[in-house]
């Protein structure tokens, strides 16, 4: 297998035709002792680190539950005021918050049982912010199962952007006409994904694949008839635009600063490249370095290595979970990338600037 050259950060070698490791790199793979993965999960399990933490998920639930309550609280009591737009900009964080919690909780990182991550999902998902919990699962389950595989996973599906220089030639309509410059209209097209994941969840509804359809509907419904209810009774009609357009835009400026940092710039899979579970995952993926407020930042996200591996992990672990993931990872001769914040958005644009390369060049023959 081979990655190819534009979408290959200086991280370390490539990944091998023959074997689907990293060119270099040994794999200890003693006989009877399984796969390098179950290795690594006997490490994780022996030290605790998938147990569940019902203490610290009633904490946060509580807490995110109250901030919004504090949200809509200061939002009727201020009434009619461009002071609202404060109000717009603390819900955008607090939505984003609720986000990160529906994702746990698809993961099961708060409950064993299906059935009530799934409760809890639509609650926080349909009706929290408005994103369809069922459309969401069937994407984001596609994309750990093969992360960054250009036809497999829906997230570097060439749609606005384009993730390749294969993907960048290919390109037409929206994709080329941005293709060119996306580097630099990556993050004010971020104002436009909170609006996105409303029209996208709707549009899944049409989808008779999805499950719990009605259920799914009227929670959506719900939750976009309670705010624009909300606004337009309290607000003059120019206010609430205003409340609604600042509110969403920072939702999804939010959302994309947490999950830009995870793949985007991280090598990039084609074909019937296929690399054992562990390699897919660690040399796909990005951790950003950070202490406790990075943490609650990224919703514990930032540690996506260690996420990725162990998806049903309770955020609170994977802290402790990096220093035993990076340590296999450098026994078995597996690169670890891991940089700081601003450095990982610095190589996913440079990543974006670099594939768009073959449109530009096209267009300057014109």
């Amino acid at each position: 297998m081979t990655i190819p050259t534009d979408s290959r950060p200086a991280l370390g070698p490539p990944l091998s035709t023959e074997t689907g490791t990293a060119t270099g790199t040994t794999t200890s793979t003693g006989t009877g002792t399984g796969s390098d993965f179950a290795r690594l999960s006997r490490r994780i399990a022996e030290a605790g680190l998938l147990e569940r933490r019902p203490g610290y998920y009633t904490a946060r639930l509580t807490l995110v539950t109250a901030a919004l309550a504090a949200g809509w609280t200061a939002f009727f009591a201020l009434g009619d005021t461009w002071w609202q737009l404060t109000v717009a900009a603390f819900l955008a964080f607090v939505f984003g918050q609720i986000a990160l919690v529906a994702h746990d909780l698809a993961h099961r990182q708060i409950f064993r049982r299906r059935r009530p991550s799934e409760i809890g999902g639509r609650l926080f998902g349909n009706l929290g912010v408005g994103m369809s919990y069922g459309w969401w699962m069937n994407k984001h389950t596609r994309h750990h199962a093969n992360p960054n595989h250009e036809e497999l996973d829906p997230d570097v599906a060439p749609d606005i952007l384009v993730w390749s220089t294969d993907q960048a030639r290919s390109s037409r309509g929206l994709a080329r006409f941005v293709g060119g410059h996306q580097a630099l209209l990556f993050f004010p097209l971020l104002t436009l994904e909170g609006f996105n994941l409303h029209v996208s969840s709707l549009r899944a509804l049409r989808s008779p694949s999805m499950k719990r359809r009605p259920l799914e509907a009227a929670l959506l419904l719900l939750h976009l008839t309670a705010l624009l209810s909300a606004l337009f009774l309290v607000l003059s009609p120019g206010r609430a635009v205003a409340f609604l357009a600042v509110n969403q835009c920072l939702f999804g400026i939010y959302l994309g600063c947490v999950f830009a940092p995870n793949h985007k710039g991280m090598p990039t899979l084609t074909g019937d490249d296929r690399p054992d579970f562990l390699r897919r995952q660690v040399l796909t993926s990005r951790n950003v370095r950070g202490g406790r407020f990075t943490d609650l930042m990224l919703g514990g996200l930032n540690y996506q290595i260690e996420h990725h591996l162990f998806p049903s992990m309770p955020t609170p672990h994977l802290r402790r979970a990096r220093t035993v993931v990076r340590a296999y990872c450098a026994e078995i001769g597996v690169p670890y990338h891991e940089t700081g914040l601003l450095q990982s958005y610095r190589e996913a644009l440079t990543h974006l600037h670099r594939v768009g390369e073959p449109i530009r060049r096209q267009r300057g023959r014109k």
